[in-house]
């Protein structure tokens, strides 16, 4: 399709779902909006995020992804927005077998019969980036080989300089838009979708969730076949589970669901505070339980290309922010904000704590596990934006998946208690890292070092400390030094604009006095007597004009 016709598809679908009414939440103002033949229409019957949704699905699988990761920015959208936008769907009708037979081949550089002993030309899943077929190795393996959508980068391409004209265009008639960050969102999700077209980052990923379960009963992840793989071929065990969607199967085979759902939260939290390395995609199309022993039901997960790691800096915010909740600890929870950097220094702590309070107050008026740990976050998130925090993209990853685990765990087990599940790891991982043993540790680490540094640099120490104050007193002087030139310069200011503004005053009565002197005739003036007064209002008017185009 052209360009054009694609443009014409946007339009005719904006028309069709009447998302002129969407619109309206955030351009209702402007001219053309109020202008819109659209607006002669009945009005529709079905909420306006409803018709959001259903036009995205009707744009195609670019559009559809774009929906997906708009509705995890809950910090950003009203919640009918995300709880809507949550439910698309990735069902994309799968291409020719035989055509995925070429693309691998073309990738890999032989035969179909080479590479694998057998290979099922129908589809076992599709989706709007890849399709996956079922094979078996030559040694008998049984594995799940994916690929990528034949020409799927050009209609990428395509659709995101579309959605890009979009979000400019949005954001220079709207006010809401901006304060969206419409397109910063859009190259977020540019970055994303082009990371998933690179099936080898997504196998890297997979390998190294792999290993760090490897000795673990919480999660197991797929063997990746490296010979098989390229960037747009991945080749993994194929694992034979239940889905965990499949809760009717769960409780029929006797599946222990209080366990099974506090090991979800288990496994993200070691992911996220141990190995700091978690599957940032855990819907429930994602995620398989092994079943084999009921008891001890334990998680298998697979489409690793969406991964999240947090700084250290990150962890200590959560952890700490978490912990301070917990507490009731508000005034803590403002500290946090302001040293980490994450709202400007200038805030005023007693403020933010004030706001902080107002939020979470409510929240705790009911039991412990009946609040959601993710929409805690959305709060803070929310909160915190309004002192101009910005929210980090890795925080964003955190804050979905987050909301993905709670999701599952209490519809697996109602009664979860997320809170105390994760508890643990936060304390765990703050006295690792800030703990006794963690500056025993580091001092027996560096000991080596200190071995050899500390006795060259213990008779230097008064020289260092004597240095260090010298350097602290030339600081302070040369901050007075440019304090004084501050206050110098911004004299010299308003020195010069008191000048200006008496310029432009004495320059517009000048004008006003030249007007009035040249009010008679000019040709009568110049051949009468009144040259004098002729030359003197031209004079004055000259000066008057250039002291004004001055000022």
């Amino acid at each position: 399709m052209t360009r054009a016709g694609r443009i014409g598809k946007i339009l005719l679908t904006v028309a069709r779902h009447r998302l002129d009414r969407n619109i309206d939440r955030f351009a209702s103002h402007h001219w053309w909006y109020r202008l819109s033949p659209l607006r002669l229409l009945p009005a529709p019957r079905k909420p306006d995020a409803v018709r959001l949704r259903e036009a995205i699905e009707n744009l195609g699988p670019v559009f559809i992804k774009f929906g997906q990761i708009l509705s995890t920015r809950r910090d950003l959208l009203a919640p009918d927005y995300a709880d809507e936008l949550a439910k698309l769907q990735d069902r994309v009708p799968p291409f020719p077998g035989e055509i995925a037979v070429a693309l691998v081949e073309a990738s890999l550089g032989d035969s179909i019969a080479s590479l694998f002993e057998s290979f099922d030309t129908e589809p076992i899943a599709s989706a709007s980036l890849a399709q996956v077929h079922a094979a078996t190795m030559a040694n008998g393996d049984e594995v799940a080989v994916k690929v990528i959508r034949p020409d799927i980068k050009r209609v990428i391409e395509k659709d995101l300089a579309l959605i890009h004209t979009m979000a400019g265009l949005l954001e220079r008639t709207s006010r809401d838009a901006r304060r969206l960050r419409l397109k910063a969102v859009v190259a977020d999700y540019e970055r994303t979708i082009f990371d998933e077209l690179n099936l080898l980052k997504e196998a890297a990923n997979t390998a190294t969730l792999r290993r760090n379960f490897a000795t673990s009963e919480l999660l197991y992840a797929p063997k990746v076949y490296w010979e098989r793989c390229s960037e747009s071929v991945l080749v993994l065990e194929r694992v034979r589970a239940v889905p965990i969607s499949d809760i009717e199967a769960l409780r029929a085979a006797g599946t222990d669901m209080k366990k099974l759902a506090e090991r979800g939260v288990e496994t993200f939290f070691t992911q996220l505070f141990k190995h700091n390395f978690f599957h940032a995609d855990m819907h429930p199309g994602n995620i398989f339980i092994d079943i084999s022993d009921p008891a001890n039901p334990s998680y298998i997960a697979i489409d690793c290309a969406i991964i999240g790691t947090l700084s250290e800096e990150d962890q200590s915010y959560l952890a700490r922010n978490v912990l301070a909740f917990l507490n009731r600890d508000y005034g803590r929870i403002a500290r946090l904000h302001v040293e980490s950097g994450w709202i400007p220094p200038g805030t005023d702590p007693r403020e933010f704590e004030d706001v902080i309070r107002q939020l979470l107050e409510p929240i705790f008026q009911r039991p412990l596990k009946e609040i959601s740990f993710g929409h805690f976050l959305i709060a803070l998130f929310q909160t915190a934006r309004r002192f101009n925090m910005e929210v980090q993209p890795q925080l964003v990853l955190l804050q979905k998946t987050l909301l993905n685990i709670e999701g599952l765990g209490r519809q697996l087990y109602p009664d979860l208690d997320l809170w105390n599940t994760a508890k643990p790891f936060m304390e765990s991982w703050m006295r690792e890292r800030y703990g006794p043993l963690a500056l025993l540790t580091n001092l027996v680490e560096h000991a080596p070092t200190l071995a050899v540094e500390l006795p060259r640099l213990l008779p230097q120490i008064p020289d260092i400390v004597a240095t260090a104050m010298h350097k602290l007193t030339d600081m302070d002087r040369r901050a007075n030094t440019q304090r004084e030139a501050m206050e110098r310069l911004t004299s010299a200011i308003d020195g010069q604009n008191r000048r200006a503004r008496w310029r432009r005053a004495a320059g517009g009565a000048l004008v006003a006095l030249g007007l009035v002197l040249l009010w008679r005739p000019l040709a009568d003036a110049i051949a009468g007597s009144d040259s004098v007064t002729v030359t003197a209002g031209v004079v004055a008017a000259l000066a008057g004009s250039v002291l004004v185009l001055r000022g």
